[in-house]
């Protein structure tokens, strides 16, 4: 089990803090759908979209500072241009075939993982909460965003769950031949908040079933997840432990976004990753028993007081270093207690018999 963070820029200043810190796998913000050349803010020149020269280019860049790619992370259905892939409308093969170009690209370069949405309608929150320290987290209150009156571009007027099935269904079995022909696995965020309707869209990958059904379109290790465990665990009435556990069991689990709710939905807020219902201790022994060996990235962190911005997922340098170092920590525990049959004890230190 290993670190990793997500970064939008693979500039200097962020190239040598995760060599320093010692996180050393890194999931870029591009993919299928961006319009900016891979790892920076730039805007293409002359072309549509990011393409294999760019692709070898950011490897080339990240692997000079002695650090690896472990995957991309984004998602074509945040843009309204590629609606007709969510939604079954004209011109759906036509973008779904653009969408796998740029896959096949990310896969010849050497990208072997991507993390994807399904949320044309984005991630939902309402007003932050002040939780320890003053510092802020973000938040959900259903009684306040149900009746949203936010109009997406590119989203039709009412669409049903089953339909949207069959879309997401056709999608999956164009993709998934495609990734294993390439060797790069894929895999899909959950919705967040994972409740039945958002914005007049259905909700599908808001349950421990949904996922089961979204696995069994295409049965392959292609065909995967992006692990965000904060919105798994703001799935109502799920176990996040048993849910842990039977993906990592399947090898289903592409990245891990590391992060703590304070409750399940439908109202709830992220917390420092060490103050939310989850045990973080706990829950990092499920993946380590059952198997897993990917990566662990901080997600969502607070927001504090007087923050430096860091490129890349929310939260400042103070806020997103405190997580890692936790987690950093969390990964040294539970793998000494494997290495030495249960917890270590200060006797096992002071008698030389743990290193």
């Amino acid at each position: 089990m290993r670190q990793s963070w997500a970064v939008s820029s693979v500039d200097d200043e962020v190239m040598r803090t995760s060599a320093q810190y010692g996180v050393e796998n890194l999931i870029i913000y591009t993919g299928p759908g961006t319009k900016t050349l891979p790892g920076s803010k730039e805007p293409l020149q002359r072309k549509k979209r990011p393409d294999y020269e760019d692709y070898l280019a950011l490897i080339s860049r990240v692997k000079s500072f002695g650090l690896n790619i472990e995957g991309v992370e984004g998602g074509f259905s945040l843009f309204p241009e590629y609606s007709d892939i969510i939604f079954g409308g004209p011109r759906r093969d036509e973008l779904i075939e653009e969408m796998l170009d740029h896959v096949r690209d990310m896969a010849r370069a050497g990208i072997r993982i991507w993390g994807y949405q399904w949320m044309p309608v984005s991630v939902w929150r309402t007003a932050p909460v002040s939780i320890r320290g003053g510092a802020y987290g973000t938040a959900y209150d259903h009684s306040i965003r149900s009746e949203d009156p936010e109009w997406y571009p590119g989203v039709p007027d009412s669409q049903d769950e089953e339909a949207m099935w069959k879309h997401l269904e056709y999608w999956i079995k164009a993709l998934t031949p495609v990734a294993e022909e390439e060797g790069i696995r894929c895999g899909i965020h959950p919705d967040d908040p994972p409740m039945p309707e958002r914005g007049k869209v259905p909700g599908l990958l808001r349950s421990f079933d949904a996922y089961k059904r979204l696995l069994s379109i295409y049965p392959s290790d292609y065909n995967a997840i992006e692990f965000c465990q904060g919105t798994f665990s703001e799935m109502g009435g799920e176990d996040i432990y048993a849910m842990v556990d039977y993906f990592v069991r399947e090898n289903k689990i592409l990245f891990v976004h590391f992060r703590n709710v304070n409750r399940q939905i439908p109202i709830f807020n992220e917390e420092f990753i060490n103050t939310g219902y989850v045990d973080m201790k706990r829950i990092m022994r499920v993946y380590r028993d059952a198997g897993y060996t990917g990566t662990f990235m901080d997600d969502h962190c607070p927001m504090l007081s007087d923050d430096t911005d860091f490129p890349g997922n929310v939260g400042g340098y103070r806020s997103r270093l405190f997580a890692q170092g936790y987690i950093q920590g969390l990964i040294e525990s539970v793998t000494k207690e494997q290495e030495y049959g249960g917890p270590v004890r200060m006797s096992q230190i002071e008698n030389g018999s743990v290193s």
